[in-house]
């Protein structure tokens, strides 16, 4: 999405590029086979004895981060959740909301306006009053801007009009959110977005590069200088290295202080290696170069043998708040006369008893024993199981469980015929054959296409499978467009149904399925809207106008039933959150919505014995 620390916590989906049960400290989106580590340089273990003094914690990503400009960015990126933070935080076990730079606020009895407090002496990393000034410059010229595309544009908006709340000044310390009609997650997504600095940013948000663009759009990339990266979370960025690792120090100015006036975080570094795949950071974290690690299925015996013996612990929080799916790209559309899609391929994506069809011939239950070894289980909503608003099958959310006949019947109906070699063909006679991508480097995916590419076979399906680099992945969904299906998942959002709004919304930055032209982007001629796409999104408006939990339960159901019957995201398998923490990290309050480190404030880092 989604692992996953989003301090943007309570924000909208990103793609993850990690598999379940790696840290929620990367965003499905929103939003990653065995690498060497052929430089010394890149040793984490050479690393942390050459810095042996400095108390660090070390953990791994798959791959380098496109920006460090969170509004802009499509993925999760671990660093970026360290490095800001909102009005509010959420406790990482509990998920109540706490106070953040807010020390308090205020709920009118209509519950359409709050009024925030923010803390007394607030400073940037550089030194800089955080002010007031800085929220309304966050939210009215960044977030709420047009020109500047964001997750968070996507759930702000309220209503069918998409307006957006009023942020004013309302006293020295005081801003006050007003929407202009009932809007049930208000409280959640205006606390927990980002700040960010009017005093560094505002240049690059009012001036305009030579493609008449906002330069905000190409501000803080990955070649900034670090220095000029302010930020106000527990860390500041101090290096990265593409392709090694990004370094994170702790924040001087950071408002957070223990009972005894002592500056908070304890520990003084934060670093994130980049292994390039699960297997090496595998080697990094045996090797004692790491201090955390996703526990994947695939190594869960291995890693539980080495508990006592390698001196960490693996924690399960149950089932991850994280969606693995396959989706199809489902976009009609032409760009500068060209289509998006083969219109052959669009046809068969395009007609639901193919993806129903689809949907039928994967073993779930295969995928679970096989690739996540029991680890698992079948995942059959958009919404995570852990939300009071997650359908259950019991209660009339469509499921596929394996059935192959079924599938051939459907892909009957539709008017498709196996030919004598056994290949299925539409009625046109054209074999069905299609490219399934999915992000290089994450083993559990690189498996999960090679099985489904196996069990669309036994339906005279071939399927032309490609792992590649994240990134590259991430521009064809979000810029090129020009992918057939893909493996992927969604993280962050949380247990608030509206976090996905920017994936379901027709409109929205994350909808993948059938995902429109971003601003500034070339436009898309003869893109449609399915009668179905289209009654999801307007129920997601209502749900987020709804204030009475009861219905708001009723309208978020038939979304799921809705997105279970017309199958745009063929969900596969929730993993169990499992992480190996070192016993030398002292605090640990593990758990699947807030990961292994979601308290880092407040965590110590032991010498080993």
């Amino acid at each position: 999405m989604i692992f996953r620390f989003f301090s943007r916590l309570f924000g909208r989906l990103c793609w993850g590029r990690l598999p379940q049960g790696w840290l929620r400290a990367t965003p499905v989106l929103p939003l990653l086979l065995v690498v060497a580590i052929a430089l010394s340089g890149c040793n984490p273990t050479a690393m942390t004895t050459q810095a042996a003094q400095v108390p660090r914690i070390v953990i791994a990503d798959l791959g380098d981060p496109k920006t460090f400009n969170g509004p802009v960015g499509k993925e999760a990126n671990p660093a970026l959740g360290l490095m800001f933070t909102g009005l509010l935080e959420q406790d990482g076990t509990t998920g109540e909301l706490v106070p953040g730079l807010a020390e308090s606020w205020d709920i009118s009895d209509d519950q359409q306006r709050i009024t925030f407090t923010l803390r007394e002496g607030l400073k940037w990393s550089d030194g800089a009053p955080l002010t007031v000034e800085d929220v309304i410059f966050s939210f009215n010229d960044i977030y709420f801007n047009p020109e500047i595309p964001s997750g968070e544009s996507d759930i702000l908006r309220v209503g069918a009009e998409g307006k957006f709340p009023t942020v004013n000044q309302v006293g020295d310390r005081q801003v006050e959110f007003i929407s202009p009609e009932p809007f049930a997650p208000l409280l959640r997504f205006a606390g927990g977005i980002s700040i960010l600095p009017k005093h560094v940013l505002s240049d690059y948000v009012f001036s305009t590069g030579a493609d008449g663009k906002p330069r905000f759009l190409s501000a803080w990339g990955t070649d900034t200088p670090p220095s000029e990266i302010i930020c106000n979370g527990p860390y500041t960025l101090k290096s990265y290295q593409p392709a090694e690792r990004i370094v994170l120090e702790r924040n001087p100015n950071y408002w957070r202080k223990d009972e005894q006036g002592n500056p908070q975080p304890y520990i003084e570094q934060y670093v994130i290696q980049i292994a390039g795949s699960t297997d090496t950071a595998l080697i990094q974290f045996r090797s004692g170069g790491l201090d955390v690690l996703g526990v994947t299925p695939d190594y869960f015996a291995l890693m539980k043998r080495e508990e006592e013996r390698g001196n960490f612990k693996i924690y399960n929080g149950g089932p991850a708040l994280t969606t693995t799916f396959l989706a199809f790209n489902l976009n009609q559309g032409s760009r500068n006369g060209t289509p998006l899609v083969d219109p052959i391929k669009s046809r068969w994506f395009n007609t639901v008893e193919f993806r129903q069809a689809v949907a039928y011939a994967i073993d779930r239950q295969r995928l679970i024993n096989n690739i996540y070894q029991g680890l698992g289980v079948p995942q059959n909503s958009p919404i995570y199981q852990q939300s009071p608003y997650a359908l259950t099958p019991e209660n009339g959310l469509p499921v596929y469980d394996y059935n192959l006949d079924q599938a051939k019947q459907l892909l009957q109906q539709a008017g498709f015929r196996t030919n004598a070699q056994g290949r299925l063909a539409d009625a046109d006679g054209n074999l069905v054959r299609f490219t399934l991508i999915t992000n290089a480097g994450n083993k559990i995916r690189e498996s999960l296409g090679a099985q489904i590419k196996q069990d669309l076979d036994k339906l005279g399906i071939t399927v032309d499978f490609q792992p590649i680099a994240f990134n590259t992945l991430v521009g064809k969904l979000s810029d090129t467009l020009d992918w057939e299906a893909h493996i992927l998942g969604f993280s962050g959002a949380g247990v608030e149904p509206d976090g996905s709004r920017n994936v379901w919304s027709v409109n929205g930055t994350l909808h993948a399925f059938n995902q429109g032209a971003l601003s500034g982007q070339d436009p898309i001629e003869g893109r449609v809207i399915a009668d179905w796409e289209q009654r999801i999104s307007d129920l997601y408006i209502q749900g987020s106008q709804q204030l009475d939990d009861d219905q708001r339960k009723a309208i978020y159901a038939e979304t799921q039933r809705l997105a279970q019957e017309y199958v745009p995201f063929i969900h596969l398998v929730n993993a169990l959150s499992l992480s190996a923490v070192r016993n030398t990290v002292e605090g640990v309050k593990f758990s699947a919505l807030g990961g292994a480190l979601w308290n880092i404030y407040e965590l110590q880092k032991l010498s080993p014995e």
